[in-house]
């Protein structure tokens, strides 16, 4: 049996959570085409008949303006030690930048196999301009594999899936096969809120928005979930809410659809929008958020 934990590092926007999603053939963690929308670390657990592999996915790494910024990038550099396998998601379609280099100048020397994933390989419609590409990567590291795959299309993971596995040690399973994630199911719904935030409401970067659920209680076919979702400014709280609650009442009712999908259960969900100032400066909220856990 194989068996490992592979680290999904990469810039903010790569497609690390959707290739998370698509691996695991379910939804686990939300996607946007706004930066910066993963936050906490979170592993996805996939089993086959002959392995187990523990993915985690990590905060997109960029530069930091604030101490929610620091702390997100500190958490993706803790999370590529002490793995089998870093998987590096570069966007090829958008081409390397200073951004993947700075990422691979600081994960190189961990002693560990490397493989860069050329992600959105479907935008290309010339091959041969892929292949040069490919070729121009070759020569700034000697990466254990170089994969071009579509996280969205899920194009090539199957080969990914197969490499992998031979760099994985021989063990038996860490987790059992019933465990699908490290975050809890009150995460996982407060997350669905916070993906159609950002999804309805493109005005404001992802930052500023942060959801986590106040109550949750749960019946034999129905489940009642109440989400704040948190602010650091009133324009952003009156944006959300929208004309007489019309967009806080669309945000709802697609977050409620995820949520009995996941759930399998009919959801009862109530949604409340709070300002709390500068919450992305003080590290007290982010415990209170689930950002950070405590010493």
């Amino acid at each position: 049996m194989k068996c490992g934990f592979v680290s999904l590092v990469g810039r903010p926007n790569v497609g690390k959570s959707t290739l998370l999603n698509s691996l695991l053939g379910m939804k686990l963690a939300i996607t946007s085409n706004v930066s910066g929308t993963t936050r906490n670390i979170i592993q996805g657990i996939y089993n086959d008949n002959d392995s187990q592999i523990i993915f985690i996915d990590t905060p997109g790494i960029h530069k930091p303006t604030h101490k929610l910024g620091t702390l997100m990038n500190r958490k993706a550099y803790e999370h590529t030690q002490g793995v089998d396998v870093i998987l590096f998601l570069v966007d090829i379609y958008h081409g390397f930048g200073k951004g993947d280099q700075f990422i691979l100048d600081r994960i190189k020397d961990h002693n560990v196999p490397i493989f860069l994933l050329l992600n959105k390989v479907d935008e290309f419609k010339d091959k041969r301009v892929l292949l040069e590409k490919i070729n121009e990567l070759k020569e700034k590291y000697d990466f254990s594999e170089i994969i071009p795959i579509s996280a969205k299309k899920k194009s090539n993971l199957d080969s990914l899936l197969s490499s992998l596995k031979k760099y994985l040690p021989e063990m038996d399973k860490i987790y059992s096969e019933e465990e699908l994630t490290n975050v809890s199911t009150k995460f996982i719904m407060a997350e669905f809120v916070r993906e159609k935030v950002l999804e309805l409401t493109r005005q404001e970067i992802p930052h500023t928005v942060t959801c986590y659920v106040e109550n949750y209680e749960e019946e034999e076919n129905l489940v009642h979930i109440q989400v704040l979702i948190v602010v650091d400014r009133d324009n952003i709280k009156k944006i959300i809410i929208g004309k007489h609650g019309s967009m806080l009442k669309e945000i709802g009712s697609r977050a409620r659809h995820d949520m009995e999908e996941f759930l399998g259960k009919k959801v009862y969900l109530e949604t409340y929008v709070k300002t709390l100032k500068n919450w992305r400066d003080e590290e007290k909220y982010f415990l209170e958020l689930g950002l950070k856990e405590e010493d």
